[in-house]
């Protein structure tokens, strides 16, 4: 009996066993000190961060923690011809769009941030939920505008569907614009209720300033769409004169203080200005100036050419020129040879982007995302276009003395300027202060603005000074956002040449990412087929330019 007992409990014991065995396998699969799920703030942190476009072609990485600098695939600044390179070893002044921006894994975040919210206990109409409907206006709309037709209403499945189909630019516009529209209809709700978001590294989780923020990108979009606001499906003068005209349900920024802007922190080295102290010496003088942005500030007597360049040493110290007089400010043709720029630039015949605002700190200055000075331009250039009634000037005069304020030029009095010039014969490249010239000039808002090619005129020259003044306000902010301007009105003149490649043209749009190409082959080749006659092109016009 004792044998036979044996036998039978045997399994047993093997099964008791190996269940164990399971247990502890499992056990030791799992990392007790890696998080199982991420809350809903830290994934907001993330997607909001992935969502900067920073100067100099450099972007902000939520993943790695630091910032990540330029490459010849990341030229916002250079496409939009405010200052190039004059040196190849970093980079070169061409049209040579790539597939732009990918913002297909920061949307899957919102999906789960958006889950987590309800997991952890929230409603269904939550903060999370709110900002979600505009992130997937801001980047569906965004990657539309550098492609064209793109994958919207079947992406981001999963395993269940790896080959959506690409909706049309109208229809991705469209659902961007009925997004923000429910975003801000919850916000209103939200608001009443006190409610917040945490995890918020712009506005510590007000819902107030995250609605300005709706309606204010709802306005930018809507001036996007302009060479196709005939268009009834869109009807978009009718969104625009009703978002002016019931400021109680559509609040937009009221001042620069409501801009949805990046900060930049001095102790930390991971969130250094791209152009600081360390950096000095290596590009200080390998990017000079364009004569696109130069030459316009010249023209308008700007006394923002102050703050943001300095003067040709060449006209100052070979021609004895002024130092702040405006013809010492001196931009390269985007369009010139590499090789003719760089001797150019090596005679100090340009003007560098000023070393005492860009070089000398670790902050720099705030990087504007969505900002009142844009705001302004658009509600102007709208009122001109005849979307809405209202006072056009007024928005513009607002748009030009929020930029000016950004660099703490006064209306009426002294403003200091500080121009880089090393001692002669110095070889460093050390930011000191010592190495500055200071000078004290005058500036007076009525004198600038009495001039006839500032002050404010209705029609197509009206529309040509707001178009002007919103490319001067948009200097190193909002990523591509003076591109697409240019793009869409062809102000201010941008130069082509043997330096901008591309046949001497500006390129129109960005390629398909290769992931397109290769793993949704039909699909893409469906896209190409309708857009732009089969062929994935930079120069092809996408429907919003028709």
């Amino acid at each position: 009996m004792k044998k036979i007992s044996m036998i039978y409990l045997l399994p047993v014991l093997i099964l008791l066993t190996v269940s164990s065995c399971k247990k502890s396998f499992n056990d030791d699969a799992t990392n007790n000190n890696l998080p199982n799920n991420v809350p809903a703030s830290l994934l907001l942190t993330g997607v909001l961060t992935n969502m900067v476009d920073l100067p100099d072609g450099a972007y902000s990485s939520s993943t790695e923690s630091t910032m990540v600098y330029p490459n010849a695939s990341n030229k916002d600044e250079i496409w939009g011809q405010y200052y190039i390179y004059n040196y190849d070893y970093y980079g070169n002044n061409t049209y040579d769009f790539d597939p732009g921006a990918d913002y297909y894994s920061t949307l899957t975040n919102v999906i789960a941030m958006e889950k987590q919210a309800i997991v952890a206990g929230s409603p269904s109409l939550n903060p999370y939920s709110a900002i979600g409907k505009f992130f997937r206006a801001y980047f569906f709309s965004k990657m539309s505008l550098e492609r064209g037709d793109i994958p919207m209403s079947q992406a981001l499945q999963g395993l269940s569907n790896l080959t959506p189909a690409y909706d049309t630019q109208k229809a991705v516009m469209l659902q961007s614009l009925s997004w923000l529209e429910s975003a801000n209809s919850d916000l209103t709700s939200l608001i009443a209720s006190g409610g917040t978001l945490t995890g918020d590294i712009f506005y510590n989780g007000s819902l107030t300033q995250w609605q300005k923020v709706v309606n204010t990108f709802r306005i930018r979009l809507l001036l996007e769409l302009s060479m196709q606001s005939a268009d009834p499906d869109l009807n978009v003068p009718a969104q625009f004169a009703m978002i002016l005209g019931n400021p109680t349900k559509y609040p937009l920024m009221q001042s620069a203080s409501d801009n949805l802007q990046y900060t930049f922190i001095a102790s930390i080295n991971t969130n250094y200005y791209p152009q600081n102290p360390d950096n000095f010496g290596q590009s200080g003088s390998r990017q000079n100036m364009s004569q696109t942005y130069v030459k316009l500030l010249d023209q308008l007597q700007d006394p923002r050419i102050f703050a943001v360049a300095e003067p040709s040493r060449y006209q100052v110290d070979t021609l004895k020129q002024s130092p702040t007089a405006f013809s010492s400010f001196i931009g390269a043709d985007p369009g010139l040879d590499l090789g003719t720029m760089y001797s150019n630039a090596g005679l100090q015949r340009y003007s560098f982007l000023n070393r005492k605002r860009y070089y000398s700190t670790y902050v720099g200055e705030p990087s504007i995302q969505i900002g009142y000075p844009e705001l302004m331009f658009n509600i102007a250039e709208g009122i001109n276009r005849g979307w809405a009634s209202g006072n056009a000037e007024t928005y513009y005069i607002a748009g030009i003395q929020a930029s000016m304020a950004s660099y703490s030029i006064p209306t009426t009095g002294i403003y200091t300027a500080y121009f880089y010039h090393p001692p002669v014969g110095s070889t460093t490249g050390v930011a000191d202060l010592g190495n500055y010239n200071t000078y004290n000039i005058t500036v007076n808002w009525n004198t600038y603005y009495a001039q006839p090619a500032v002050k404010y005129a209705s029609g197509t020259t009206g529309l040509t000074q707001i178009l002007q003044q919103k490319y001067i306000a948009l200097f190193r902010h909002s990523g591509l956002e003076a591109y697409f301007n240019y793009r869409r009105t062809g102000l201010p003149a941008f130069t082509t040449g043997p330096g901008t490649d591309n046949g001497q043209r500006i390129a129109t749009r960005f390629l398909y990412p290769l992931s397109d190409r290769t793993g949704n082959t039909v699909n893409y080749e469906k896209a190409l087929a309708s857009q732009y006659g089969g062929n994935d092109d930079i120069n092809g016009i996408m429907w919003i330019l028709k």
